[in-house]
C-alpha cells in the first residue's frame, strides 16, 4: 500500500496491483538504437522490441529511505511514474534501483532484483498535462561522505509522455487502479560514478516551482554464508 500526498494536502491511498517498468522509452528512437548498441557490447541482451515493457513483481514499489542491495554494481535511475487510482491518474518521481550484473543475463531479471522507489508525493495528471513536457527530471548521488554529485538533468520531453503508457495499458487491459509504470531514464553525466551509496531524484515544474523528491541510502547486504 502506497500513500501519496497531493498539492491540496489530500492524500490517495494506492494498493498497488501491477508494475511495470518501460525501457529504450527515449522519444529520438535513433539515439536509443545507439545506446543499445553500447549495452550489447557490455553484454546487455538486445531487446526484443523497443520501446520495451518489463513486469515487476507488485511489493517492489516501494516508498523508502534504505535500498538493500546483494551486489557493488547496482544503481538507480531517475525517472517518472504514473500511478493508476480509483480518483484518476497521479504523476510522481521515481528510481528504479538495477542489478548491472544481473542486467547482462536478462533487463527483467535486474529490474526484479530491487525496489522501484517512489516519492511521497504526486500530482495530478491533469493538473500538469498541458506542459507535461516542460518538467524536469533531475538525479544526484553521494559518496560515504555524503557530497552530492549532479548524474541527470533532463526533461520529461525526452522520454515517451504519459499518454503514450496509458494507451498501451489501455490496450492490456491493466489501466485500472492499482497500476503503477516507471518511465525508463533519461542518460546519465559520463564520469559519474553511479554506484553511490545515496541517490536523490527530483521532479521540477517550472509554471509554478513546484517539486517532487525521494531520496534513499543503498545498503549491500551481509555476506551469504553456506
Amino acid at each position: 500500500m502506497l500513500r501519496f500526498e497531493l498539492p491540496d494536502g489530500s492524500t490517495t491511498d494506492v494498493e498497488v496491483t501491477r508494475l511495470f517498468n518501460a525501457g529504450y522509452a527515449g522519444r529520438d528512437q535513433s539515439s536509443v538504437q545507439a545506446h543499445i548498441d553500447e549495452l550489447a557490447e557490455l553484454g546487455v541482451p538486445v531487446p526484443a522490441a523497443i520501446p520495451a515493457l518489463y513486469p515487476v513483481s507488485p511489493y517492489l514499489a516501494q516508498q523508502t529511505e534504505t535500498v538493500a542491495v546483494q551486489r557493488g554494481k547496482s544503481s538507480g535511475e531517475a525517472e517518472w511514474a504514473i500511478v493508476v487510482t480509483d480518483g484518476g491518474v497521479l504523476i510522481t518521481a521515481a528510481c528504479d534501483q538495477t542489478d548491472r550484473d544481473l542486467e547482462t543475463y536478462g533487463v527483467a531479471w535486474s529490474k526484479n532484483a530491487s525496489p522501484d522507489v517512489l516519492a511521497k508525493k504526486a500530482w495530478r495528471l491533469d493538473d500538469v498535462a498541458d506542459h507535461i513536457d516542460d518538467i524536469r527530471i533531475e538525479a544526484w548521488v553521494a559518496d560515504s561522505t555524503g557530497e552530492e554529485t549532479r548524474i541527470q538533468d533532463g526533461s520529461f520531453a525526452e522520454l515517451l509522455p504519459p499518454e503514450h503508457w496509458l494507451e498501451q495499458l489501455r490496450e492490456k487491459g491493466y489501466a485500472h487502479s492499482g497500476t503503477v509504470l516507471i518511465s525508463g531514464t533519461i542518460p546519465m553525466a559520463p564520469g559519474v560514478d553511479q554506484f553511490a551509496s545515496k541517490w536523490r531524484v527530483r521532479l521540477t515544474d517550472p509554471t509554478n516551482g513546484n517539486t517532487i523528491e525521494l531520496a534513499y541510502a543503498v545498503e549491500p547486504m551481509p555476506e551469504p554464508v553456506g
